[in-house]
């Protein structure tokens, strides 16, 4: 696998295993079309998410199983991990992976969205992605941070 970027392999894995974004993965669909779904995951060297087996991304993965992702943050200093790989797709016939995202974005299964998505007639899917490469950014050198709303102005 190829990295790039100022962050060297343990940031990397350390930055994707910790963070509660959601990644973006772009894709084509079967008419060569450009296509962007954003997916909860879990990092182990490899990407993983969970999603309907009825959804879109599943027929596109299925015609062509390169994918683009990126996970970063959403407000200042800007920072995160992008790539490109391959993207394979397998039943979650118990919903182990699913549940396990629903505790990590959740905390817990003893929510509404939980109980809707671990019902016992609806088919789930792993896709798992093998980065082939993976590039890092950080910004937090040139970058204030967006000030706390919580904290107390400096100027009274």
């Amino acid at each position: 696998m190829n990295l790039t970027g100022p962050w060297d392999r343990s940031r990397v894995d350390e930055f994707l295993a910790d963070a509660t974004i959601p990644i973006r993965i772009g894709c084509r669909t079967p008419a060569d079309d450009p296509w962007m779904v954003s997916l909860w995951f879990q990092w182990d060297g490899a990407v993983h998410c969970a999603t309907g087996a009825d959804a879109d991304v599943v027929d596109f993965l299925a015609a062509d199983h390169r994918v683009s992702f990126e996970v970063s943050t959403n407000d200042p200093p800007y920072m995160g991990v992008r790539g490109r790989g391959r993207a394979t797709t397998t039943a979650d016939e118990d919903k182990r992976l699913l549940r396990s995202l629903l505790e990590r974005y959740l905390g817990g299964t003893d929510n509404e969205l939980s109980e809707r998505l671990l019902r016992p007639d609806r088919e789930e899917v792993h896709v798992r992605i093998e980065p082939e490469r993976l590039h890092s950014w950080d910004f937090t050198g040139r970058m204030p941070a967006k000030p706390d709303p919580a904290d107390p102005d400096p100027a009274e």
